[in-house]
């Protein structure tokens, strides 16, 4: 990545890039290895505190060095959701080329049942903010939690994922989450962010589950997601396949990560699988699980430098372009 170095010494003038989305159809970071292609970068969502700040965005050349960007001030403020947080933020980008993100807009539904919507050709300028309440018909949901995307090819649209508790839905596991969450993941389809198909069950593998999210592997789909069980204790990361992105999925792996981890994000790099996760209690540390079959995970956490006060959000690739035009924000 010699032209980012170059960069990095003289900052140059920023070329700025309008966006236009809305209802549109669809340690410092080391030397690139490989996985990370030629002309491509990394980027990782992020948030600071509760989320009160917004967006920040975190970039890397390898995958296991990552840095702040724009002095790891914030890129977007919340201004949707009774209690304006960000938290969570996930990020895609279409096949149009535009950026989609969601996000957590509050821990509770006491003052909206919604998730965060925006958009962005150059991660920069962003359109304006919209709640997306895909749990309005189910009154009693106390939560909508760490949304995710993911675009399914072969339909030509994406699915939206959170996890929600509906008190009383599922009573035999009632007894063992956090003050009465008992939760599944539930998801929503669409083409535009503007219509959005009726709000469907995604994922219920028996118990109580957080923080899923989806990525494409040799023959289908992997969900990677977070046993919330308290008791017993589990607090822990597991797998599960499909052939088809909206399911369904399993058989559900043993756990593949410490206890209290959570915000799970998956990226192929070459032929490696990596999974990044928050080691959010006791000893606190952002981490990664590397895998090149899919079923023997490693935990390579030591390998991996974050700044300080990163919380979860996604990896993803974008163009080395368009990192050189964010790190001109410097």
């Amino acid at each position: 990545m010699g032209t980012v170095k170059s960069l990095l010494k003289r900052i140059g003038i920023v070329r700025r890039v309008g966006w236009l989305c809305a209802g549109l159809v669809t340690g410092m970071p080391g030397e690139g290895e490989a996985g990370v292609g030629a002309g491509e970068a990394l980027l990782f969502t992020s948030f600071r505190g509760n989320g009160e700040d917004g967006l920040h965005l975190l970039w890397s050349t390898n995958g296991h060095h990552w840095a702040a960007l724009r002095g790891d001030r914030s890129f977007l403020r919340p201004e949707v959701g009774g209690y304006r947080l960000m938290r969570d933020p996930c990020i895609a980008q279409g096949p149009d080329g535009t950026f989609h993100m969601v996000w957590t807009t509050a821990w509770t539904t006491d003052r909206g049942a919604e998730i965060g919507y925006a958009c962005s050709r150059d991660l920069v300028h962003w359109s304006p903010q919209r709640a997306l309440p895909l749990m309005a018909h189910e009154p009693a949901t106390r939560n909508l939690w760490a949304p995710e995307l993911f675009y399914d090819r072969r339909k030509g649209r994406w699915l939206v994922f959170w996890s929600s508790t509906i008190p009383g839905r599922f009573p035999e596991t009632d007894d063992t989450g956090d003050d009465g969450y008992n939760h599944r993941i539930y998801y929503a389809t669409t083409r535009d962010f503007v219509r959005f198909s009726p709000t469907r069950l995604f994922f219920d593998p028996g118990f109580n589950v957080i923080d899923a999210t989806l990525v494409e592997v040799p023959g289908g789909y992997m969900l990677v997601f977070k046993d919330e069980r308290l008791r017993p204790l589990q607090k822990r990361l597991r797998v599960a396949f499909s052939t088809d992105p909206e399911g369904p999925f399993g058989p559900v792996s043993d756990p593949i990560s410490v206890d209290w981890a959570e915000g799970p994000s998956a990226i192929r790099l070459g032929s490696e699988y990596l999974i990044y996760y928050d080691r959010y209690s006791r000893r606190r540390y952002y981490g990664a699980l590397r895998s090149v079959d899919l079923r023997r995970w490693e935990d390579i956490s030591g390998d991996m430098r974050f700044p300080p006060g990163h919380k979860h959000g996604t990896v993803f690739r974008v163009p080395e372009g368009l990192l050189r035009t964010l790190l001109s924000l410097e």
